[in-house]
């Protein structure tokens, strides 16, 4: 994700703790998806797509932190 702002992010992910905690629940949803896809967890259709649609938030988010921080350098 946002491979354009890799050191920005591994600086925030030790110094923000709001945007580890963001990173850290995408990624988990993300594994989620993978997981229900994939028939390791059980789910349906309806559940994936909330899951996307809180993936996608959540990555806004990040960006929205990004850009900020980016500002600021």
């Amino acid at each position: 994700m946002f491979p354009e702002y890799r050191d920005l992010i591994t600086q925030l992910k030790t110094t923000d703790h709001h945007f580890t905690r963001l990173f850290d629940k995408h990624n988990a949803v993300d594994q989620k998806i993978k997981n229900i896809e994939s028939r390791i967890e059980a789910g349906t259709h309806e559940e994936i797509e909330k899951l996307k649609k809180e993936k996608l938030q959540l990555k806004d988010e990040i960006y929205t932190l990004i850009k900020k921080a980016s500002e600021k350098v």
